[in-house]
């Protein structure tokens, strides 16, 4: 799979990701936001990040 992950910090400052199909579609994004980007990244893997 070559979907894109993207991590970035959201209108609050708290970090958040989300997972890009090929196609542009977003198909996975966090549910809630992380102070630390370590948190967000653990999260990520979770779903499937393997960065």
């Amino acid at each position: 799979m070559n979907d894109k992950w993207e991590f970035y910090k959201d209108t609050e400052g708290k970090w958040r990701w989300r997972r890009i199909a090929p196609n542009g579609e977003i198909v996975g994004a966090s549910s809630q936001g992380y102070v630390n980007k370590s948190d967000c990244v653990e999260n990520a893997r979770r779903h499937g990040y393997n960065g």
